[in-house]
């Protein structure tokens, strides 16, 4: 029934069918103009994670801007004449940008030591560097010596400093829930360009300073910006690099020039009406599925490879048939195993919907829609064009065995014990590489050694205090004003300081707390700069002749402090109103043998057990803890996500084949497979991380294909011929081939991902490949040889 309609509807219809494929085209081309890419940090976070909420919430709170950092090493010493005026006019230059709200650089600190006046007018009229009378080497060496400032704006050993940039925010989109979805998407669009101008303005005022000395860029909107770029790069790469890779291939295999056309038509058909797609259902391409154009492009080629093979292998047989009788049998001796194939790839990528990470999520939908698109393309396209070539054309010349395939038949018949003892082997180190694998992972591992992203964050890692955020926010029991004996002796610096509850807050038991954690966090070897009120006390200190203030004298300076000052170094501090303090520490990032979800576990344990801090009187917030839920989540997922593809694999072939025997056979070589380079991944201790944790999902979805026409091939011959080893010998002639072929295309296709910038990408571009390869020889071998000696289609 089915059949009939398909032979009357589309097989008898080519050239309406092809009409019909070229108008969804251009209509679907035409949205492909809508095709958008996001590289925003809110796309490699947890979906709904509460400690974002509370990170935005902390922001708020505690006044946060957007901010780029420069390093600026220069040529000649820091405080040089030359350097200065160098440091000075790179500072205005960035200045006089109209996005930059304000530049702060080591000119700018205040230098509270460098005369013998009153405290009070210290602070009121402070000095800096730029200024003329003041002493550049007691300055500098101020800062350096500065418990705030030292691994933050100027390194340890004085030649790196930092430059802040702070960018000004962005106009709010007005009556933002009353506008349409495009609308708001177009507003984020122009925030993405507008970023992209500004990274172009700062890069071009850096380069015409690189002879003053080493300046790197680095902050969230140039890394954004520049994973902007790399996706661009990579869809181009990836894309290009397997088009042409798949012509060569097809060109080796059938060497005419109809079965380059053909197949290309197919993958050119199928990703257009994707990219199409993806536009109009305003989808965007992440990081994570930039290489869904190559994937679609190896999977739709090895649907028309089979396609293909299969054709002319009937096409040899029935000399005498027409094209249409010829593309009738095809299509119906090669649906069943392609729509199955397709199956069990689309039950590996929707997998990835139970990760909690919505660019995996995101990345498991699109594939699915993209292998329906590529079945539909493959069994209406294919022979549409077909039914307008010539049988001349058609044919191919005769080729000999391949001597490859050849090889895993003589390997299969001949050594089964040595094959199920290399199995054995290869199945104990997959378990003992599982072992070892771990999810820790440094953001700037993710980047090549020569990107100015890694450059960046190397430096600021190691010389200005380390590059991932946590915040520790200590929140103190609700307590009433504290009345002490320092009352009168402090009056004479407020005459109004007994209607002025502020500084009342500073009760020797918060500072107590705060000092304690600060010094206790300050110790960890992973961390490098921690900065909160406490380093604000010690500056005081050494500005009070190194003797420590009482609490209210913290309070009464507190209040006569300028509010330039107060809002810039202690406000992002304390929260009076919310009765909190904040402790800000960088993690160093680069750091060897770093253990995030370990160091979290130890704060949380030390804070409780060591300090004495009850639970619910702080907590712990901040990019490392977010990144930290991201790796953790991806371990969970990826074993509930293996999990799904083995059991739903699994009962694809007790529907398809109705034997439990022969599914457990056909299933066995490609979970080795899958198993074995995760295996190889532990051994070579590389770290999961968001591309790689989908590998093993991702090969035994794909590789499974490979088992599927192998044994639907067995089937079909072994009915006719009701011996193993005879009909062993046909199907590495006949569907071995194109196993090898697709496989050798699939291997080489995944290869091309090694040009990524982006590590991740690279690492899933090679271990996949790898995979594709161990599971096609496993195929070719140990599948074969467990039906000689499990005989699942009776004796």
């Amino acid at each position: 029934m089915l059949s009939s309609l398909y032979e009357n509807a589309i097989l008898k219809k080519s050239k309406s069918i092809f009409v019909i494929l070229l108008i969804i085209l251009i209509s679907f081309g035409y949205y492909s103009k809508d095709f958008r890419l996001d590289a925003s940090s809110e796309t490699l976070l947890i979906e709904g994670d509460p400690d974002l909420e509370y990170l935005k919430e902390i922001t708020n709170r505690y006044g946060s801007k957007e901010f780029l950092v420069l390093t600026y090493t220069p040529n000649e010493g820091m405080v040089t004449n030359t350097s200065i005026n160098n440091l000075l006019s790179l500072k205005y230059k960035i200045q006089s940008l109209d996005w930059v709200h304000s530049v702060i650089t080591l000119l700018d600190i205040p230098l509270l030591n460098n005369s013998d006046a009153p405290l009070q007018e210290r602070l009121e009229g402070f000095k800096t560097l730029k200024d003329e009378d003041v002493d550049k080497q007691k300055g500098f060496k101020e800062i350096l010596d500065s418990p705030v400032f030292r691994n933050f704006v100027i390194s340890e050993n004085g030649k790196t400093s930092g430059i802040i940039v702070n960018i000004k925010k962005n106009l709010p989109l007005e009556d933002i829930e009353n506008r349409s979805q495009d609308e708001i998407e177009n507003y984020r669009d122009q925030v993405k360009k507008k970023n992209h101008e500004n990274i172009l303005e700062i890069r071009d005022v850096i380069k015409s300073y690189e002879n003053v000395g080493k300046i790197y860029l680095g902050g969230i909107p140039m890394i954004a910006n520049d994973m902007m770029a790399f996706i661009k790069s990579d869809i181009i790469v990836f894309g290009l690099g397997v088009l042409l890779f798949i012509i060569a291939t097809l060109w080796f295999v059938f060497r005419k020039l109809i079965w380059i056309i053909v197949p290309i038509s197919s993958c050119f058909f199928s990703v257009i009406i994707m990219i199409g797609l993806l536009g109009l259902l305003n989808w965007k391409v992440t990081v994570i599925s930039s290489n869904f154009i190559a994937l679609m492009l190896i999977l739709t080629m090895a649907m028309n490879i089979h396609m293909s093979t299969r054709f002319l292998q009937i096409r040899k047989s029935n000399p005498s048939k027409t094209n249409l009788e010829i593309l009738t049998l095809t299509t119906a001796r090669m649906f069943w195993p392609i729509l199955y194939t397709v199956l069990t790839t689309i039950i590996a990528f929707l997998s990835l919907i139970f990760s909690e990470i919505k660019p995996i999520i995101d990345f498991g939908w699109m594939m699915t829609l993209g292998l329906i698109t590529s079945f539909i393309i493959t069994f209406t396209l294919l022979p549409a064009l077909l039914s307008f070539v010539t049988t001349k054309n058609i044919s191919v010349k005769e080729d000999q065995d391949s001597k490859i395939t050849k090889l895993f038949r003589n390997l299969s018949v001949n050594f089964q014990i040595p094959i199920f003892i290399v199995t054995i082997f290869v199945i104990g180190i997959s378990i003992f590489g599982i072992s070892k694998l771990k999810v820790e992972n440094s953001f700037i591992n993710y980047f090549s050694k020569n990107t100015e992203i890694y450059k960046g964050m190397k430096l600021i890692d190691e010389e200005l205090g380390g590059t991932t955020p946590l915040e520790v926010i200590l929140k103190f029991p609700d307590s009433k004003k504290v009345e002490t004996e320092e009352d009168d002796e402090f009056e004479d610096w407020d005459g109004e300081s007994e209607q002025d509850d502020e500084k009342y807050w500073f009760t020797k038991d918060k500072i107590d707390t705060i000092t304690k954690v600060h010094n206790y966090l300050n110790n960890l070897p992973q961390t490098g700069k921690v900065l909160s009120f406490s380093s604000i006390i010690d500056v005081a200190t050494q500005l009070n002749n190194n003797k420590p203030l009482g609490t209210l004298e913290m309070g009464v300076l507190y209040s006569k402090i300028p509010d330039s000052i107060k809002t810039e170094i202690i406000d992002p501090y304390i929260s009076i109103e919310d009765n909190e303090a904040r402790i800000n520490l960088r993690i160093i990032d680069s750091q060897e043998n770093l253990r995030r979800n370990d160091l979290i576990n130890k704060i949380n344990n030390d804070l409780q057990n060591e300090l004495g801090i009850e639970k619910d009187q702080y907590k712990l917030a901040g990019v490392l803890i977010l990144f930290n839920n991201l790796l953790q989540s991806l371990f969970k997922s990826q074993i509930l996500t293996l999990g799904i593809v083995m059991i739903g694999i699994f009962a694809m072939f007790l529907i398809l084949f109705r034997n439990v025997k022969l599914s457990l056979i056909g299933v066995v070589p490609n979970f080795i497979a899958a198993f074995f380079i995760l295996g190889i991944i532990g051994l070579l201790d590389i770290p999961l991380d968001m591309m790689t944790i989908t590998i093993a999902a991702i090969t035994i979805g794909i590789a499974v294909d490979n088992s599927i026409h192998y044994i639907y091939r067995f089937k079909e011959e072994f009915n006719k011929i009701k011996d193993y080893k005879e009909t062993l010998t046909i199907c590495h002639s006949t569907v071995g081939t194109a196993i090898l072929n697709t496989s050798i295309t699939i291997v080489f296709g995944f290869s091309i991902l090694v040009l990524s910038k982006f590590i991740p990408t690279i690492y899933f571009g090679i271990f996949t490949g790898l995979a594709m390869l161990l599971a096609m020889i496993s195929v070719l071998t140990l599948l074969p040889s467990l039906i000689l000696v499990f005989k699942p289609f009776g004796k």
